[in-house]
């Protein structure tokens, strides 16, 4: 079967990245012919990049939109108005494409206001987030679409596209190229009815796929329609066709996907009762061909954003490149705020404010690289309000909400960010003086917690320095600071318990309806924001609710809190997490994103199942787990703490010692075993101390009342009121991940069930494939190859080595003899140029012993970088020569900073420019302080 279209942020046009990259090219080209026949305008290599000579160039992205808009309302479609950047799917973090907002109808869960349908979708994706800034590469885009549910299907879409694209926007015919899913025996052959163009000529490729946005949904074969740019963009390969791996000479304008299917989140797919199109044709995109520029940046749409951005900074664009780069990553950061912020994103460290936030931040220090020192993301937003507010109203009409929400969050950031840059240089000088490349991690995280510097923000600036960031050391102070607010809610610390204890005096307790279901009818009989009651939530409020009855499992015992949706015919709420604040008490909490509700309104409460399913996977996971541990090692081990999520489980314990290889595997056989037998997995409810009697594990940091449940599945039995599987078979496949320590006699085991085991599994077989066949062996001969090859390598460095010391030895002999007397001193000062600051201390080394007690300072440049090392015979340093004064001259003549020892001093700097005056000064520098 097709495997899933990859998730990309790129402008090539794939539906499934974010808005497409012209550079591009993954799919693999199954059978196509040569376009020669085809390509009488696209060989005059004199024409503009993205147009013919003779076409139309005066569209503007509105003029687009439209038209598109138009053509398809004049054929029967209801133009609808773009859903909401927070998509109503709760395994969708944000809205990545036209049609999600379509699902239900394309699955038949609601019935659809007419049966074709036409939008203009505003869209975000981060997949691809660091490249933003080059030439071609997005987050905030708009897809133009075109849906029938059940309606017209694959002809009449082939029919409405290439009216559309030759007849209405002018583009000629001869540059077009369809592509079609390789094993879709219909498309070619409508293509040919519909074009003339025939059948054998269409490309088949193997990843024309459209898979869900989520982990499950509608899903079917793609046709991908190609403009042909141009001769001067190809590679000259005679079978150079559309999706070509080495030139950027085709660009995909237009997917039509013909959804048959529906995917599980098990990978199944079935087909659907009817089939559905979904068209998605970047608007940003399809303004490069119709207006005939070279890039995004340079369509109306963008233009007129980076023109006013560059007015503000007194630069102009397309004369610098640095501030080339900082203009188009605010432009397009600035309008997916602007848009974010309308739909109600707001900042936080989670989810989709943490997208909010991250993008923010970025945009502000790309600001400062224009020299924007003080706030200026509302005088953006205003340019794209004004811009964009025709067609998108929302903007206009929550104007306010934009500039509040842009204004504070840029404030907090500018009050820590000049201390988090200069703690960050400071730290980036330290390391280039000695001659390190790594950014440690604990330093990246303080820069996040206490500066608010997202770790990829800092991996950014880093990189600017060719050095990377410790991430393993940032993900374990990460973990440490996540079991230090373990023991309390995060909506407790914001709301204080204060409100929680009033309110559980006038409220019954409330009952859970969970473990029966996970869906239920209850009413609402509390509403909190910002944790004072309320009479009514309208859109986009985040709140706390508070049910007669709930199915939604309230955070314990390590286990996640259950998320999901409450919803009525007045408004819709987005449940982000449960918790028991206090006793007696369950509280949903979250953001409306439809209308209101009201205290004493009934509502649907409805569970995320997917998510719940999961986490009983490895809930049960964990109670297997616990008593191999304990068959395995004795009963004294125990259980000291664990978490129990949607995609993994932690499970920690008492022990000594690390487990060996031999006892995973053996937990591992263990646990795994037990699922295969499908044990029934039984609860009952009875008094604690007879619970106790009967055998069933309890755990010391637990609290329990006088009547408990307990849980049992084969030779497992504990004290729990977690939810979990009715079975261990459906816990499907049980991994270990990794085993270690957390703290004195306390180990650690995380693991995967089920489909993220499944996932990580064929990842794993998939590396190995790929492995194996770069090496160009068997999977099973891979150790075999790889030794072959460490020892190829090692013998290669050993002659690399001994022809690097002789060339040195060279190099060091021609420098020795260069050397300058100062007085009786000998001095040699020099640019060389070696490859890195090892080989440079090495070089000075060995010209320093050639001409005994000397002074020796090399400065080595690579790209927009400069090392030096300064040396200091001990006997001159006793005459008041001082590698560090040295080092600390030539320092700041290069831009940057030295410092060390007396008589081994180094540095480096960015002015590279400046190395031969700045060493061409060192000889006299060194009379000064031998005077």
């Amino acid at each position: 079967m097709p495997g899933k279209r990859s998730q990309s942020n790129d402008t090539t046009g794939k539906k499934t990245g974010v808005q497409p990259t012209i550079t591009s090219r993954s799919a693999r080209a199954v059978s196509s012919a040569q376009p020669a026949a085809r390509s009488a305008a696209a060989a005059d290599g004199d024409a503009p990049a993205s147009m013919s000579r003779g076409q139309r160039t005066n569209w503007s992205g509105a003029d687009i939109r439209e038209t598109f808009l138009r053509f398809f309302e004049e054929r029967g479609h209801m133009r609808m108005s773009s859903s909401s950047l927070i998509p109503r799917d709760p395994t969708v973090l944000l809205t990545t494409a036209g049609m999600q907002q379509m699902i239900p109808y394309f699955l038949g869960q609601e019935t659809p206001p007419a049966k074709r349908l036409t939008t203009a979708q505003k869209c975000f994706r981060t997949t691809d987030i660091d490249e933003v800034g080059d030439d071609s590469h997005l987050t905030f885009f708009e897809m133009l679409g075109n849906f029938s549910v059940g309606d017209y299907f694959k002809r009449q879409a082939i029919e409405y596209a290439w009216e559309l694209l030759t007849q209405v926007y002018g583009i000629p015919a001869e540059r077009l190229y369809p592509t079609v899913h390789a094993d879709d025996s219909e498309s070619p052959g409508y293509w040919q009815e519909v074009t003339g163009i025939p059948a054998a000529s269409v490309t088949r490729l193997d990843d024309n796929w459209w898979g869900p946005p989520g982990d499950r949904g509608p899903c079917g074969p793609d046709s991908e329609i190609y403009y042909d740019r141009g001769l001067q963009y190809g590679c000259g390969e005679a079978d150079c066709a559309p999706a070509c791996p080495r030139c950027d000479r085709f660009l995909e304008i237009w997917n039509l996907v013909f959804m048959q299917y529906y995917q599980d989140v098990e990978g199944n797919r079935t087909p659907l009762k009817h089939p559905n199109i979904d068209t998605g044709m970047g608007l940003e995109r399809l303004a490069v061909v119709l207006q005939g520029v070279e890039s995004i940046y340079d369509t109306d749409i963008f233009r007129t954003i980076i023109d006013s951005i560059a007015q503000m900074v007194e630069v102009e664009y397309g004369k610098d490149e640095t501030h080339d780069r900082a203009l188009r990553v605010v432009a397009d950061h600035g309008r997916g705020l602007v848009f974010m912020a309308a739909d109600g994103v707001l900042p936080s460290n989670t989810g989709r404010g943490y997208v909010f936030r991250r993008v923010l931040r970025r945009t502000v220090l790309f600001g400062k690289r224009l020299g924007l020192d003080r706030p200026f993301l509302t005088e953006v937003a205003e340019i794209i309000i004004r811009q964009m507010g025709d067609h998108y109203t929302e903007l206009v009409q929550r104007r306010n909400q934009i500039v509040d929400a842009l204004s504070m969050e840029e404030r907090k950031f500018n009050q820590t960010l000049t201390a988090g840059l200069n703690l960050l240089e400071r730290e980036l000088d330290r390391l280039t003086a000695e001659g390190q490349t790594t950014l440690p991690g604990p330093v990246a995280f303080r820069l996040y917690d206490t500066h608010g510097f997202p770790l990829e923000l800092t991996e950014e600036v880093v990189a600017e320095r060719d050095m990377t960031v410790d991430r393993v050391g940032f993900e374990s102070e990460m973990e440490k600071q996540r079991e230090r607010a373990r023991s309390a809610s995060p909506f407790q610390r914001e709301k204080g318990e204060e409100a929680w204890t009033n309110l559980v005096k006038v409220l019954p307790e409330t009952t859970f309806s969970g473990y029966d279901g996970v869906s239920d009818e209850s009413e609402i009989v509390a509403l909190l924001v910002n944790g004072q009651p309320v009479d009514m939530v309208t859109a986009p409020e985040s709140a706390a609710i508070v049910l007669a009855r709930t199915p939604f499992y309230a955070e314990s015992g390590g286990q996640k809190g259950d998320q999901g949706v409450l919803s009525n015919e007045m408004g819709a709420f987005q449940i982000q997490d449960t918790q028991r604040p206090v006793p007696g008490l369950i509280v949903q909490f979250g953001q409306m994103t439809e209308g209101s509700l009201r205290v004493g309104a009934n509502v649907r409460a409805q569970v995320n199942a997917e998510r719940r399913r999961n986490i009983m996977r490895n809930h049960s996971a964990t109670h297997l787990l616990h008593r191999a541990l304990k068959d395995i090692f004795g009963e004294q081990v125990n259980q000291r703490g664990s978490l129990v999520a949607e995609d993994r489980l932690r499970f920690d314990f008492s022990l000594n010692r690390p487990l060996t290889t031999e006892e995973l595997r053996e937990v591992d056989r263990r646990v795994s075993a037990w699922v295969l037998e499908d044990l029934a997995v039984t609860t009952e409810i009875m008094p604690y101390k007879e619970a106790i009697l009967t055998g069933a594990m309890a755990l010391f940091s637990e609290k329990y009342g006088d009547l408990v449940r307990v849980v049992t599945m084969g030779p497992s039995r504990e004290l729990c009121g977690g939810t979990h599987v009715g079975a261990t078979g459906q816990i499907g496949l049980y991994l270990t991940t990794q085993e270690v320590s957390v703290a004195a006699n306390t180990r650690r085991i995380e693991a995967l069930t089920g489909v993220t085991a499944d996932t990580f599994l064929r990842g794993r077989s998939d590396l190995l494939a790929t492995v194996s066949s770069r090496l160009r062996t068997k999977p099973d001969e891979v150790l075999t190859r790889v030794d072959q090859f460490q020892e190829e390598l090692a013998e290669a460095r050993r002659e690399l080595a001994a022809a690097q010391r002789a060339r040195a030895g060279v190099e060091a002999d021609r420098l020795a003899a260069q050397a300058v007397r100062v007085g009786d001193t000998p001095v040699v000062a020099a640019v060389v140029s070696v490859t890195d600051n090892q080989a440079l201390r090495e070089l000075s080394d060995t010209v320093r012993a050639k001409l005994g007690p000397s002074v020796v300072a090399l400065v080595a440049t690579s790209g927009d970088q400069a090392q030096f090392v300064v040396m200091v015979d001990p006997s001159l340093t006793a005459r008041g020569v001082d590698a560090r004064a040295l080092a600390a001259d030539l320092g700041a003549r290069l831009g940057g900073r030295g410092g060390g020892k007396p008589e081994l001093a180094q540095g480096g700097g960015k002015q590279v420019a400046a190395a031969p005056a700045a060493i061409a000064a060192l000889s006299e520098q060194v009379a000064a302080q031998l005077k």
